[in-house]
């Protein structure tokens, strides 16, 4: 789960309609509402479910959904091989997101996969997340939107990729300036300054324009060598 300008909202899902297995952009807009709630106020724990969806682009299990943690925070480390990127997520407002993205990384899921879009007009993203670095890859399950504290996608955002409602699966994005999306894209995580100035230096260096909507693969490349913990 963007043009050159946001001139229409369909637009903005070119770039995130690749996530899982889609290779065109959704019509309309992710509908998907949650009820906001306080910090605090939610679960010590909570139930995912993870539905089967096709072939995973690489081998790796399903998450365990059951007591999932509900309640503070987690970090992880992404290695790009000359950097090194920190992002602190969010289990409150994104169990199921964060427990399926750790999950991934503990497996090696992320391992050697390149980011593979990258808008620099209009929105300001990185997607990563597919090991085959086409757009069309996913885990081979997906899950709903997680969206009751997604609201918007201030510069240092990590949010899932997706191709239309509760499609989500290893796509996400990073945000690396100021981003006005609707809300309907999960928001699990974020960046501290030092770490998204590591993705907007990269980014800078602009893209390809291979794609339809005016984005492309960064040209510098940008590998995921791992993902750890703490």
């Amino acid at each position: 789960m963007i043009l050159r300008r946001l001139a229409a909202a369909s637009a903005v899902l070119v770039l995130l309609a690749t996530a899982g297995c889609a290779t065109t952009p959704p019509q309309g807009l992710n509908q998907t509402r949650q009820t906001p709630r306080a910090p605090g106020e939610g679960p010590e724990t909570v139930t995912c479910t993870y539905r089967p969806g096709g072939t995973p682009a690489k081998p790796v299990d399903p998450p365990n959904g059951t007591d999932v943690p509900a309640k503070g925070a987690a970090t992880v480390t992404i290695d790009l091989g000359d950097a090194k990127v920190v992002a602190t997520l969010d289990r409150e407002a994104a169990p199921c997101t964060v427990n399926s993205f750790e999950s991934l990384a503990a497996q090696g899921y992320y391992d050697g996969s390149e980011c593979h879009r990258l808008s620099t007009t209009g929105i300001f993203i990185l997607q990563c997340g597919d090991p085959t670095g086409t757009g069309r890859g996913g885990p081979g399950y997906t899950y709903d939107d997680e969206l009751g504290q997604t609201r918007t996608y201030p510069a240092g955002t990590l949010a899932m990729a997706n191709a239309g409602p509760n499609t989500n699966g290893s796509q996400f994005f990073f945000v690396f300036e100021d981003t006005p999306l609707p809300p309907n894209y999960t928001v699990f995580g974020h960046l501290d300054e030092a770490s998204n100035q590591v993705i907007a230096d990269r980014a800078f260096q602009g893209h390809d324009a291979q794609y339809p909507d005016g984005t492309g693969k960064p040209n510098l490349p940008t590998v995921i060598r791992s993902v750890v913990s703490g």
